[in-house]
């Protein structure tokens, strides 16, 4: 089965997004098992220049306060995720939309990264603690192709901001994903961030690890979400550039971007 996380960036692009969702669903019409889980950057900042709340982010993570997390939760577990699901549907693929808490999938933590040697706070921010791949599983088996907010919750029931790229990573890996796919707005894992010219078309989870604290921005969480993926299961992990759907064509047929094996 397969893992694809849908970045936000990617999401923003309407005519390639529509052709994206059309090749996920013609691959799942052929009885791919298929699990979507979706980020919602550029739609949450939409609402917080709306609302007027200001937001940072920190080593590619948002610092997320309660008025935050409350556009973010809203933006993320209603909007986004709807919007996705129903097109889904509109495509005659028997979706389910739910957050990443739902049916005791995963539950997190607060995460505090590491900046600079030192561990910052960053506010209503998870991470996850523990995955039961049940439920999912349960829906995979059935045929359906659950489409998943990254809205994470804790033992206590409160909720936490969770980066796409972790959750996916983290799901992935409890479902021993045959792959985790990686649709962002990149063509794959720059070693010279942004140089597009410091691509690595393949590189061993291994030799990843070695290099995992070079990586800055947004790239960092997208690495740690790939170490998270293939070392707590999933076999494989690549990373594409999904503003053209022909590149999602390519890598469902194991082509482009940059893999990376266990």
């Amino acid at each position: 089965m397969i893992v694809i996380k849908y970045g936000g960036h990617a999401l923003d692009q309407s005519v390639a997004n529509d052709q994206i969702i059309a090749a996920i669903a013609r691959f799942h019409g052929e009885g791919r098992k298929v699990l979507l889980v979706h980020g919602g950057g550029p739609a949450i900042d939409a609402e917080l220049v709306t609302h007027h709340i200001e937001t940072t982010t920190i080593s590619g993570y948002r610092v997320t306060t309660p008025e935050v997390l409350e556009v973010v939760q809203r933006t993320l577990s209603g909007e986004v995720l709807r919007d996705l699901t129903n097109r889904f549907i509109a495509h005659g693929v028997n979706a389910v939309g739910l957050s990443s808490g739902d049916g005791n999938t995963l539950r997190a933590t607060r995460f505090k990264p590491i900046v600079d040697g030192e561990q910052v706070d960053i506010g209503l921010v998870g991470e996850a603690q523990n995955v039961d791949p049940t439920f999912l599983n349960l829906l995979l088996s059935n045929g359906y192709l659950p489409v998943i907010s990254p809205i994470a919750v804790q033992i206590n029931g409160e909720a936490l901001n969770m980066n796409a790229d972790i959750a996916a990573g983290s799901i992935a890996g409890a479902l021993d994903a045959d792959e985790v796919l990686f649709i962002t707005d990149v063509p794959g894992i720059l070693r010279d961030w942004p140089d597009p010219g410091s691509l690595i078309n393949e590189i061993t989870l291994s030799e990843l690890q070695r290099i995992e604290s070079t990586f800055t921005g947004g790239m960092a969480p997208k690495v740690k979400a790939v170490v998270t993926a293939l070392k707590s299961g999933a076999k494989q992990a690549r990373i594409i550039d999904g503003r053209s759907a022909s590149n999602l064509a390519s890598a469902l047929h194991g082509q482009g971007g940059t893999v990376i094996t266990a």
